[in-house]
C-alpha cells in the first residue's frame, strides 16, 4: 500500500512539475514579448494622446519641441483650438502653447501597445493603469513591471526592462533610460505574474 502511494504522488508531482514549467515559460515568453515590443518603438516621436493598441497615432506635441523638420512645416496657429495653456504668465494670464499634431506615442499609449501585444488590454491613462495588476516594491521589480510617476500614477508610466533601465515615451521620442526614481510612486505595478 505504501508503495502504491509513493508511485501515485510521484506520478502527481511528475505531471505537475512539467505544466508548472510550461507556465512559468509561457510567462516568460509574454514579458519578453512586451519589453520586445516596446523596444522596437526607440525613437518614434513623443505625441501627448498618441499609441493605441495598433501603435504609433496622432496626438500632439509642442511646437517647440525638436522632434523633426516635419513639424515646423505643419505651423500652428496660436489662435486656433490648437494650443495648450501651459501656465499662467507673471501678470496671471494665460500663456499660450502652440501644438500640433503628431503621429506617436505618450508614455500610457506605449504601455498600451506593448501589451496589447500579448492579449492584455490596458486602460488608455497612465493614472488607470496604475489601478490594475500587483503593487511591487521597487526592490522586487522584475522585467515587465511598470514603474509609475505621480500621485496615484497620474504624471507618466515607463517599462522596467531589466538592469537598471526602463523604456519609456517622453519628449522627444521613445528611448531607454537609467530608472529614475525622484517622483516615482512607492510601488510598481506587475500585470504579468511571473
Amino acid at each position: 500500500m505504501r508503495r502504491i502511494c509513493a508511485v501515485m504522488i510521484a506520478l502527481a508531482l511528475l505531471g505537475a512539475t512539467p505544466g508548472t514549467a510550461t507556465a512559468d515559460s509561457t510567462r516568460q515568453q509574454a514579458i519578453n514579448a512586451v519589453i520586445a515590443r516596446a523596444l522596437a518603438q526607440r525613437g518614434v516621436p513623443y505625441a501627448y494622446g498618441g499609441g493605441n493598441a495598433a501603435g504609433p497615432s496622432l496626438g500632439t506635441a509642442s511646437v517647440n519641441t525638436p522632434v523633426g523638420a516635419a513639424d515646423a512645416s505643419l505651423g500652428a496657429d496660436p489662435l486656433s483650438s490648437n494650443v495648450a495653456v501651459a501656465g499662467l504668465s507673471p501678470l496671471g494670464s494665460p500663456v499660450v502653447e502652440p501644438r500640433v499634431s503628431r503621429v506617436g506615442f505618450d508614455s500610457s499609449g506605449l504601455v498600451l501597445y506593448a501589451f496589447a501585444g500579448v492579449g492584455i488590454k490596458m486602460p488608455r491613462s497612465s493614472g488607470e493603469q496604475y489601478k490594475v495588476g500587483r503593487k511591487i516594491p521597487p526592490s522586487q521589480a522584475l522585467p515587465g513591471d511598470l514603474i509609475f510617476y505621480g500621485p496615484e500614477g497620474s504624471q507618466s508610466v515607463a517599462l522596467f526592462v531589466g538592469n537598471g533601465q526602463m523604456a519609456e515615451a517622453t519628449d522627444p521620442a521613445v528611448t531607454v533610460s537609467p530608472v529614475r526614481t525622484n517622483g516615482m510612486t512607492p510601488y510598481l505595478t506587475r500585470i504579468i505574474e511571473s
